[in-house]
């Protein structure tokens, strides 16, 4: 009832799940990863001890196709599973019981796993393969997860109708102030439109919770640094440092106060003008 892809990015230090389906809070139950590990998708009827069962075969040095037969090996109920694996060597497979209602398959590849179950059609999980593969390789993983599960929901989706929807990265150091490795960890537990909104939060993912690249930082000057003093008073705040900590912008300020975030920048000088009255 749920349609997922699993992947590691191609420069091997990323892994995540995306997923969608007319359930309740997909993202409780379906998706797991480790960074360094790999990544899976439990669904159908998901047995959700699946995900760590198969993170510790993996961690242990099981490939993904020894990992998901102990999976099997150990359940009774495996006809009414569907999984997709993705070991940390983006080695992939995917499983369909037998007793998955249908449609329901999957496709495989280097690097990814797409499955689904109770879709329209097959066309679902080929339009997430093209998709994904059409998609650029040095893109963040996040971003071409995402647009392969919009290109299996404009195939058709889950043929019965759409409600949740969720996102998971992971990548050493990636997590909020490099003490994990949670890139990113979104869930869209009951929306018309799971996706579009799942979209949404990882901009804001983007601008909140990750780290300023090189290329993006603005190397504070004593004269932008009195433009900025001048700009974050007129909001009310006495130094940029307390203006960020208000704003949620921590990550991309340097604590030293030697750069900026040029995204952050240009929001200071948008709102710290109106509050002074400039046009």
């Amino acid at each position: 009832m749920t349609f997922s892809i699993v992947a590691r990015s191609v420069d091997g230090d990323s892994w995540g799940v995306a997923v969608a389906s007319k359930f309740l809070a997909v993202g409780n139950a379906v998706p797991a990863a480790v960074a360094q590990v790999g990544a899976i998708a439990t669904q159908a009827e998901a047995n959700v001890a699946y995900k760590g069962l198969a993170l510790a075969h993996l961690d242990e040095g099981a490939t993904a196709s020894v990992a998901l037969q102990r999976l099997l090996d150990e359940d009774p109920d495996r006809d009414h599973r569907q999984v997709g694996l993705v070991d940390c060597d983006g080695t992939a497979v995917s499983y369909t019981g037998s007793a998955c209602y249908p449609w329901a398959g999957g496709v495989t590849g280097d690097g990814y796993a797409i499955q689904g179950n109770v879709l329209t059609g097959p066309e679902v999980v080929e339009e997430m393969e093209r998709a994904y593969l059409a998609s650029d390789p040095a893109a963040p993983l996040a971003e071409r997860l995402l647009v392969a599960m919009r290109a299996g929901d404009a195939a058709g989706g889950d043929r019965r109708g759409r409600q949740s929807a969720a996102l998971l990265v992971v990548k050493d150091g990636a997590g909020y102030g490099g003490h994990d490795d949670v890139a990113v960890d979104l869930r869209v537990d009951d929306h018309p439109e799971p996706l579009t909104e799942l979209g949404r939060l990882l901009e804001l993912n983007d601008l909140f919770l990750t780290a300023t690249v090189e290329e993006d930082k603005v190397t504070v000057t004593p004269e932008l640094d009195a433009e900025i003093t001048a700009l974050v008073r007129a909001l009310g705040h006495d130094d940029l440092r307390s203006w960020t900590g208000h704003e949620n912008y921590e990550m991309r300020v340097a604590p030293s106060g030697a750069w900026i975030d040029q995204r952050v920048l240009t929001i200071l000088r948008r709102t710290g003008r109106a509050a002074q009255g400039d046009d």
